[in-house]
């Protein structure tokens, strides 16, 4: 018997070996595969005279050899086959790589259905790899829409879409309903089951968009209600109160700086959270350097006050040891102990301070994840805070603030569009610090080509001479330490042996021992280091006032909003700071991405350009932003569907507030299944 909860490997005509490739792609269950949806569709219906054939198009052809078969070998070892073909209308190029059941195909008294891509060899149109079809076979390749999905090596697309026929024929149980019946009929839905066959056989474009409708409201509506009842759900809980707020302005007196009207406002929006029982959520954005880190430190300084500790927490031991730095600084004349956990301490430091923390002695905590690694226990603690929480796992957050019994502030340097912070943080209450420090320059940043580099690099080396220092950003390869660090050394040795090469500059990348990172840095900010060649390792937590060039290689490579997170670690002092972007390519996008750059250094506004060229997915990184991976909604253009499901939401919670009833049954179980990703908690 085949159900929805069958091991992948007990379908028909998969097995072990397979199901370890299935694996790869997160399918490990018969229900896992019917919702693996497909990332496109070739349509194979649309059959065009060669002559009406244009270029780039997808399309079939029905035609006869017009030449011999040529097979050869070509200089990388590929085998080559070509043919040539002609409907009447026109001829075409045929040439397949390494397809050896082509010559076996192909036969000159026949005529052929070739579906493939148009492109163009001088004045013939071209398909490349085209699937072949002769007109007497029953018609399984061509002639309909056929679902094309996310694949991995050595898993064909013909081995998942036997596989999904496999599973819809044989499953013994229409698919689980998850939008309950009254909500599918008021908003004109199909059943799940319908759509999910639908979904993987389409008869039609006009039948996919309605199954694909009705599976990305389900999407949204599971994200939605768990979010809404996150936020729901902490009104059960209580927090320590911390009522002397009016003690934040005596810590404000105690500043070498005054706080901006931004900064203020936060604060006070946090401190009429904190003075309530119930558990503070609140998010906090602000452009890099926009005094994000002061606003937390006021906060903690009331709860220390009260008798109460705090716990900060970031993503890298290089921030959070800058973190220490500044909190040691702030509060330590203040009578205030802190304490300090990362994962590279040695055993006598660690456990000196483990020791402060669970005596109660250190009011302010601050660390890495080692802090919610094995079992340190922090004492009365109220407030828990996370600096770029999106490079943290929802969980890690949640086991940060333990079982939500308090204040939590979460940080972040990345301006999220607020139509896209309802969805990500919508369990929470957003804040944003919308102004800079007083002094600080507006960044310049410009974009050039390869013919400036020389230009570019007497700009540097002159800002070298005046005491100045520098950041080189390394072309970003893929995610894979080993190779960026193989790609940082190999940049740096270019500079050295370049314009470079009397220069003080060394390497910063991810594969280094926190303890190098650190040392690394540490000359850097004390002038030591004229400059560091580093990955992305730098977008978050360095601070060096002086440094005030960045030189980005491969800039178009790089997501707007992350050019912008890199761009913010200059500009940090009172001397004026310039941003060079190094493009290889120009293209439309390309140079409208950089002419976003030039123009402007808000980050909202960047966010929003970035949102709209390259999309959520992209956007965000969603892994790291702990967003549910979204397979049949579309953040860019489902926005509508979204609103209908945020209202079919609150509709259903308003009724049901715990979900006990029958009929949400299943949609509370697929949120207990997607926790990790929303970080709600259903009692």
């Amino acid at each position: 018997m085949i159900t929805q909860t069958t091991d992948i490997r007990y379908l028909k005509g998969i097995g072990e070996k397979r199901a370890e490739l299935f694996n790869k792609l997160g399918v490990f269950s018969v229900g896992d595969l019917l919702r693996c949806l497909p990332r496109g569709y070739e349509d194979r219906t649309d059959i065009r005279d060669i002559c009406d054939a244009e270029e780039g198009e997808s399309v079939c052809v029905r035609a006869s050899l017009a030449s011999g078969i040529r097979s050869f070998r070509a200089r990388t070892g590929a085998r080559v086959i070509q043919a040539r073909a002609s409907d009447g209308t026109g001829i075409i190029n045929l040439t397949w790589f390494n397809a050896p059941y082509v010559e076996k195909t192909l036969r000159s008294d026949e005529s052929f259905t070739f579906f493939g891509r148009i492109t163009k060899r001088g004045v013939l149109p071209e398909m490349i790899n085209p699937v072949i079809e002769p007109s007497s076979a029953a018609g399984d390749k061509m002639g309909k829409i056929v679902p094309i999905y996310p694949c991995t090596a050595g898993l064909t697309q013909h081995n998942i879409r036997a596989a999904v026929k496999s599973a819809l024929n044989s499953l013994e149980e229409p698919v689980s309903e998850i939008i309950p019946e009254k909500i599918r009929e008021e908003y004109g839905l199909i059943p799940t089951d319908t759509a999910i066959r639908i979904i993987h056989e389409p008869q039609s474009f006009d039948d996919f968009e309605n199954a694909r409708r009705t599976l990305a409201f389900e999407e949204f509506l599971v994200l939605q209600t768990g979010v809404a009842a996150a936020k729901q759900g902490r009104g059960d809980r209580t927090a320590p109160i911390i009522s002397n707020v009016k003690c934040i302005a005596e810590f404000a007196e105690s500043l070498p700086f005054k706080l901006t009207n931004a900064q203020k406002r936060v604060i006070n929006e946090i401190a009429a959270d904190i003075r309530r029982s119930t558990p503070m959520n609140r998010l906090v954005q602000g452009d890099v350097g926009s005094g994000k880190t002061i606003v937390a430190a006021a906060v903690m300084y009331a709860a220390a006050q009260e008798g109460y500790a705090s716990v900060l927490m970031a993503p890298t031991e290089v921030l959070a040891s800058q973190h220490f730095g500044n909190m040691k600084k702030l509060f330590e004349p203040l009578g205030i102990k802190t304490a300090y956990l990362a994962g590279s301490q040695k055993a006598a430091e660690r456990s000196e301070n483990i020791r402060l923390i669970e005596s109660g002695e250190a009011r302010v905590v601050v660390g890495t994840h080692a802090l919610i690694c094995g079992s340190v226990n922090i004492p009365r603690l109220a407030l828990a805070i996370t600096d770029e929480q999106h490079r943290f796992g929802v969980r890690q957050r949640t086991r940060l603030s333990g079982d939500g019994r308090v204040h939590t502030l979460v940080m972040t340097a990345t301006p999220i569009p607020r139509t896209l912070s309802l969805i990500l943080y919508g369990d929470l209450d957003i804040s944003v610090i919308d102004e800079l420090p007083p002094g600080r320059q507006p960044i310049s940043t410009i974009a050039i080509g390869e013919g400036m580099r020389k230009k570019a690099e007497q700009f540097v080396l002159k800002k070298l001479d005046e005491g100045r220092q520098a950041y080189f950003i390394c072309p970003l390869v893929e995610e894979s330490e080993v190779i960026d660090a193989n790609a940082v050394e190999v940049y740096l040795d270019e500079l050295k042996r370049g314009a470079y090469k009397n220069r003080r500059i060394a390497a910063l990348h991810g594969k280094m021992k926190p303890s190098e990172k650190e040392q690394i840095m540490r000359e850097f900010s004390e002038g030591r280091l004229e400059a560091i060649v580093a990955t992305t390792v730098v977008e978050v937590g360095v601070d060096v006032p002086n440094a005030t060039v960045m030189v980005i290689e491969n800039a178009e490579r790089f997501g707007l909003s992350q050019l912008h997170q890199l761009r913010g670690r200059v500009g940090r002092g009172s001397h004026k700071s310039y941003c060079i972007l190094i493009c290889k390519t120009h293209g439309e996008a390309a140079t409208e991405r950089m002419k976003i750059m030039c123009e402007t250094n808000d980050g909202f506004k960047i966010s929003e350009k970035d949102l709209e060229i390259r999309g959520p997915g992209e956007f965000l990184g969603t892994r790291q932003h702990g967003l549910p991976s979204m397979k049949a909604g579309n953040l860019k253009y489902d926005m509508q569907i979204l609103r209908e499901a945020h209202e079919a939401a609150f509709e259903i919670l308003k009724n049901d507030p715990e979900l006990a009833l029958e009929e949400n049954k299943n949609l509370r179980l697929r949120i207990n299944d997607d926790i990790d990703s929303i970080g709600g908690v259903l009692n």
